[in-house]
């Protein structure tokens, strides 16, 4: 044994190749230096695009040198595919040449992804000893000998190409101990999934700052503060200048970042402000020189924290799964969770070209008017007097420093919540409401008329072809109100499942077992009125209606009644009608109460207008009255002639009898539809029977349930009982059997009295959890289905052949319209521009376009 030690074994370096998710990756090395083995070991299949494949697949032969430029087009185009669509993508070639590399880095940036590199650098004796034991090259070692000199020459400046990391291996243990990993992109937080706070362009705003995050449930904690519980707050960028305090702004907000409280992604002033800290020449201007004013004060040491924070800054980022990107300007689909000088560029400063307008200030294109990503896009930078929805995006800058306010966006509640400005701090350049009006551009036919996804907080994208598009669009031009009114379509409502109960094609037996199999224990039965479906918008101020609806010039006390599918209510020779109603129906809320109740000046009601025949004249005039009377007039005589036969002794008794039966039939058939006749000659014959109310200002009432709502309602039956009228209700736990008889017994005696039926919902206005379950199903009664189906629909062998109609489409088209309503009511209470609003009113009427049996 001796006493010296045993030399220890060397433990090679391990290169750690930490490779963006996103990424287009040179392999670089000569021939032979196992490019396709390690990219075989590191990456899936469908990620490495070899030079040599591509050879074989343009000649069937992989060491075709005259099929190289074939090979590399066709190359080139896949990856431009890959990359177009965010899938990492490795090239499998030489790529010794400067030349060859550059088309590569040229490749990455068109599609906004980082250019990286892996160097084989293998000693050229591995090289040569791989090639001779080659049987598939033939050209000579000299070639290697080229290209790894070539390689050797060049390898220093691939940062200076273009390549943002370059990983070189140098020996055969290097590459194969090399581990690769994936790791996310700096604006690739979609691991946080909230609530947030996003919180608009502070500049300098302090004041404000912490009067709203004390708004928010925010808790000051000297210069910074703590979030409630769970909570993120996250700021869009310009923290600085113009205000009166952009040092105790910076301080709070890198206080809260370096705590974890709070996340920051740059705007362009804070861009400006780091470029001055490095000494770079910038022009003073907008606060700026304030700002380094007060910078001086503070130290070198804060000056450098307050450099490597904005340093730090990612150009936006992607949350909660990619449901919602922050970016200080906004960014456009194509760009989300890409990272390029480009990306960086619209984040900071928008769609410009370097143009001026008249006010020498940077020409703005509109890319949220064509946005169409499945991302929410919260931005700022664009002071707006209030903020400004369009599409999926959100402009929350609302010029604090210009006087106006400074304002915040939970997320996922889609909650604005604003504090004003303590006071103007600076002159904008042009006033707040012009730039509000910019926004709002008129409708672009062209980009709504394409087939495409409507997306919905409730339910996700709802697709609304092209066709339909279309239809409603021509339809309401021809025939609907001002669209500034128009803010909400009802959503049709689907039947019950058909009964198996004999003699009945609808039961609420049905309803019950439906809304069980559903997890519902508590429905409201209400009472369904043999009316017209109509919705009420109600401005108390002229201010509201122009504030809200974009109507100018409009007095006090207005609004605007409508049908289901936005038509005038009163037309011809009743449109003086409308006046008169909407004065009664503004006086009863204020008897009521109602816009103290609801702290608004305007609501949207959903109601039912009685009598039907006010709408249905023609309906009753063109078709229900000439079955009758066609009926009435071949019966009776047939009657005659088969009693003539049986007194000649003919049997005729069957024939009788089902002529018998069917006259009986038409009988019924008539007084069903006459029941619901009335005359109607003053507004003094109207009756409003409204049940949701709908949505007031900065609320939409999908929290209540549908108890409050016709209570609610019921107020202005109080106030008015000439013009409103309550509606009958009957509320039912479904696991309470008496209850559920009761319900069931209220049914038979309205059906059999004469009415309708009636309508059986969750008491629950919207079941966040369930996306699937219909609002509102109708149970119509027996003599009723008689005007629908005909006066013999209750034949065995026709209600045989009815128990097939199929309900899937009429309950598709329901849930549907239903959420898209509830986006456009959501869009209204936000603020959002009209044409934000339009979109979903008219993909409402788009979808009732589809053709369905109306019987339904």
């Amino acid at each position: 044994m001796t006493d010296t030690p045993t030399p220890a074994a060397t433990t090679p370096t391990i290169t750690d190749i930490a490779l963006p998710e996103l990424a287009l990756v040179a392999l670089i090395g000569a021939s032979s230096a196992g490019k396709s083995s390690f990219a075989a070991r590191h990456f899936l299949p469908s990620e490495v695009l070899s030079s040599d494949a591509f050879r074989a697949l343009v000649s069937d032969d992989e060491n075709s040198l005259e099929a190289t430029a074939d090979a590399f087009d066709s190359l080139f185009y896949i990856a431009g595919k890959r990359l177009s669509r965010g899938r990492l993508t490795v090239i499998d070639a030489t790529n010794v040449r400067p030349t060859d590399r550059q088309k590569l880095v040229d490749l990455a940036r068109a599609h906004d992804v980082l250019p990286v590199a892996i160097v084989l650098d293998l000693p050229r004796s591995t090289l040569e000893t791989r090639h001779a034991a080659r049987t598939d090259r033939d050209f000579p070692a000299s070639v290697i000998v080229r290209q790894l000199t070539e390689l050797k020459r060049t390898l220093r400046g691939l940062g200076k190409e273009g390549f943002r990391h370059v990983w070189a291996l140098r020996s055969e243990v290097e590459v194969d101990t090399a581990r690769v990993r994936r790791v996310p992109l700096h604006t690739n937080r979609r691991d946080l999934t909230g609530p947030f706070d996003f919180i608009g362009d502070v500049h300098g705003c302090l004041p404000e700052l912490r009067e709203l995050l004390t708004k928010l449930g925010y808790t000051a904690d000297g210069e910074s503060f703590t979030p409630p519980l769970g909570r993120t707050a996250i700021f869009v960028g310009d923290l600085v200048d113009r205000g009166p305090d952009s040092v105790g702004v910076l301080r709070l907000v890198m206080k809260m970042v370096n705590t974890g409280a709070a996340l920051c992604v740059p705007g362009n002033h804070d861009e400006k402000l780091k470029r001055a800290l490095d000494g770079k020449a910038v022009r003073a201007l907008h606060g700026l020189d304030e700002t380094l004013a007060a910078l001086e004060g503070e130290g070198e040491n804060f000056k450098r924290e307050v450099k490597t924070f904005i340093e730090r800054l990612v150009s936006h980022l992607v949350l909660d799964g990619g449901r919602v990107v922050v970016a200080h300007a906004g960014l456009p689909e194509q760009y989300q969770g890409r990272s390029s000088g480009r990306v960086r560029s619209f984040a900071l400063y928008g769609d410009v070209d370097g143009s001026k307008d008249e006010l020498g200030l940077p020409v703005r294109r509109d890319w949220a008017r064509t946005y169409k990503g499945a991302a929410q896009v919260i931005y700022g930078h664009t002071p707006v007097a209030r903020p400004v929805w369009v599409n999926r995006t959100i402009d929350i800058d609302t010029g604090c420093a210009f006087g106006g306010s400074l304002t915040a966006l939970r997320y996922p509640e889609q909650e604005v919540v604003s504090v004003p400005a303590h006071g103007q701090y600076a002159v904008p350049p042009r006033p707040l409401a012009e730039a509000e009006a910019e926004e709002i551009a008129a409708f672009d036919l062209a980009t709504f008329s394409q087939p495409g996804k409507i997306l919905t907080r409730t339910f996700g994208g709802i697709l609304v072809k092209g066709g339909e598009r279309m239809a409603a669009v021509e339809t309401w031009s021809r025939f609907g109100i001002e669209p500034g009114w128009g803010v909400y379509l009802p959503p049709t409502m689907s039947p019950v499942e058909t009964s198996s109960h004999p003699n009945f094609l609808e039961h609420p037996a049905e309803a019950w077992a439906y809304y069980r199999a559903q997890g519902v224990t508590n429905v409201m039965c209400q009472e369904k009125h043999m009316g017209s479906r109509a919705v009420l918008v109600l401005a108390r101020t002229g201010e509201a209606a122009r504030r809200v609806f974009g109507v100018e010039g409009a007095p006090d006390r207005t609004g605007r009644i409508y049908t289901r599918t936005g038509r005038a209510f009163f037309s011809g020779e009743k449109s003086g009608w409308e006046a008169p109603i909407l004065a009664r129906a503004h006086a009863a809320a204020e008897a009521a109460g109602l816009w103290d109740t609801l702290q608004s000046d305007w609501a949207v009601l959903d109601a039912e207008i009685l009598p039907w025949s006010l709408k249905a004249g023609e309906l009753l005039r063109g078709h229900y009255a000439p079955v009758g009377a066609a009926g009435n007039a071949v019966l009776p005589a047939a009657a005659a002639a088969l009693a003539e036969a049986a007194a000649r002794g003919l049997d005729v008794a069957d024939l009788q009898a089902t002529t018998q039966d069917r006259a009986a039939a038409l009988h019924a058939y008539r007084e069903a539809y006459r029941a619901y006749v009335r005359r109607v000659d003053s507004v003094d014959d109207v009756q409003i029977r409204p049940f949701h109310l709908l949505v007031s200002e900065g609320t939409v009432h999908t929290d209540r349930d549908h108890l409050w709502h016709l209570n609610t309602l019921g107020t202005l039956a109080d106030a008015d009982p000439g013009l409103f009228g309550r509606t009958d209700y009957r509320v039912v736990h479904l696991a309470d059997a008496a209850a559920v008889a009761d319900a069931e017994a209220w049914w038979h005696a309205l059906t059999e009295s004469g009415g309708e039926g009636m309508v059986v919902k969750p008491l629950t206005f919207l079941d966040a959890e369930n996306r699937s379950l219909q609002p509102a199903v109708k149970v119509r009664g027996r003599e009723y289905l008689r005007i629908i189906y005909g006066p013999e629909y209750t034949r065995p062998d026709n209600l045989n052949r009815l128990r097939a109609r199929a309900l899937g489409a009429k309950r598709a088209r329901a849930l549907r319209e239903f959420h898209l309503g509830l986006e456009g009511l959501a869009r209204l209470a936000e603020g959002a521009v009209n044409t934000s609003i339009q979109e979903c009113v008219l993909g409402v009427l788009a979808l009732e376009s589809d053709p369905i049996d109306a019987r339904l």
